[in-house]
C-alpha cells in the first residue's frame, strides 16, 4: 500500500520510521517532510495546511492511507476534506479535533461529564480575567485557549506575574489568536504523566505512559516548553492509576465526545497530573 504522512516535525519522522518497517507498505510520501524524513519517504512540496492540494495529490497517486501528524491541519478540517473525496485518512475530523484545538471546550466537556480536572474559569475579556485574579489563590495557571505549539501555558506565582501574563496572552497576543480566549486554572501539584491512545469513536486502546520534561532551566525554574525530552514508561503510572484512568477519564472522554455528536477517531493525548486527590486531566 501507499501511505501519505502530513507534517514536517519529529512526530512525523517517528511515524515515517515506523511505517517503513511494515511489510504492507510499498511507498511512503510525506508532505512537506524534512531532510530526516527523506530517509524513509519521498518528500512532497505541499504545505500541511494546503488541504485541497493534499487531497488532489492523494487521489492522483492512489494513496491508500493518509496519516495526519500535525495538530493545525486536524483542527483546520483536513480530515473533512479528505473524507469528502472518499479518501481513507487517519485523524479526527474538525468537530472532534476541537478537543485539542480549544482548551476552553475540553475543560467545559470535562466539567459537564464529571471527568476529573483542575478547577477553572474561561475568559474572553481581559478586564474580567484581571478582576478574577484579584481574589485568586496562587500559584495559578493561565492558558491560551487555542493551539500554541505547547507553549501557551504560564504558571504564575504572584498576582503581578498573572497580570503580566494576561497582558501577554490576551492584549499583546503573544500566541496570536490562540489568546482570544483564556483559561485560568487551579495550579495542581504531583507527577505529570502523558498517555496517548488510539480511538475509533467508541473504543479506546492506550499506549504506554510517558513523562515529559516541560519546564526550561534547571530545577523547573523556566517557562513551559513544548517538551524537551521524555522517559517512558512512567514508574508513577501504576496499574492502580491506570485502572482509575480507564474508568473515570479515558472511556468517559470517548463517550462524552460521542454524546456531543463529535465522535473522535484518531489519537487522543491525555496529559495527566497525579495529585494527592487522584489523577486529574491537565489537557
Amino acid at each position: 500500500m501507499k501511505v501519505l504522512i502530513v507534517g514536517s516535525g519529529g512526530r512525523e519522522h517517528a511515524i515515517a520510521w515506523k511505517t517503513a518497517q511494515s511489510d504492507k507498505v510499498d511507498k511512503i510520501y510525506c508532505a512537506p517532510g524534512n531532510a530526516g524524513i527523506a530517509e524513509y519517504a519521498e518528500c512532497v512540496d505541499i504545505g500541511a495546511m494546503e488541504f485541497e492540494k493534499l487531497a488532489a495529490f492523494a487521489k492522483e497517486n492512489e494513496i491508500d492511507l493518509t496519516v495526519i501528524g500535525m495538530d493545525d491541519p486536524l483542527v483546520g478540517g483536513v480530515v473533512d476534506v479528505f473524507e469528502a473525496e472518499g479518501l481513507r485518512v487517519f485523524g479526527p475530523n474538525k468537530a472532534a479535533a476541537v478537543l485539542e484545538g480549544s482548551k476552553a471546550f475540553s475543560k467545559d466537556l470535562m466539567k459537564k461529564y464529571n471527568i476529573p480536572t483542575a478547577a477553572y474559569e474561561n475568559f474572553d475579556n481581559a478586564d474580567k480575567a484581571l478582576a478574577y485574579l484579584e481574589t485568586a489563590k496562587f500559584p495559578i495557571v493561565l492558558k491560551a485557549d487555542g493551539l500554541a505549539l505547547g507553549k501557551g501555558v504560564l504558571i504564575c506565582n504572584t498576582l503581578e506575574e498573572a497580570r503580566s501574563g494576561v497582558k501577554s496572552i490576551m492584549l499583546d497576543k503573544q500566541f496570536g489568536t490562540a489568546g482570544n480566549t483564556m483559561v485560568i486554572e487551579e495550579f495542581m501539584t504531583g507527577r505529570e504523566v502523558s498517555v496517548l491512545s488510539f480511538v475509533d469513536g467508541n473504543t479506546i486502546k492506550t499506549m504506554t505512559s510517558a513523562q515529559d520534561h516541560k519546564r526550561a532551566k534547571d530545577g523547573d525554574q523556566g517557562l513551559n516548553t513544548g517538551g524537551m525530552g521524555t522517559f517512558s514508561p512512567s514508574p508513577f503510572y501504576t496499574e492502580e492509576v491506570e485502572e482509575f484512568c480507564k474508568k473515570h477519564i479515558f472511556q468517559p472522554t470517548v463517550d462524552a465526545m460521542k454524546a456531543e455528536g463529535r465522535p473522535f477517531k484518531g489519537i487522543i493525548f491525555f496529559g495527566l497530573m497525579l495529585t494527592e486527590d487522584g489523577p486529574k486531566v491537565l489537557e
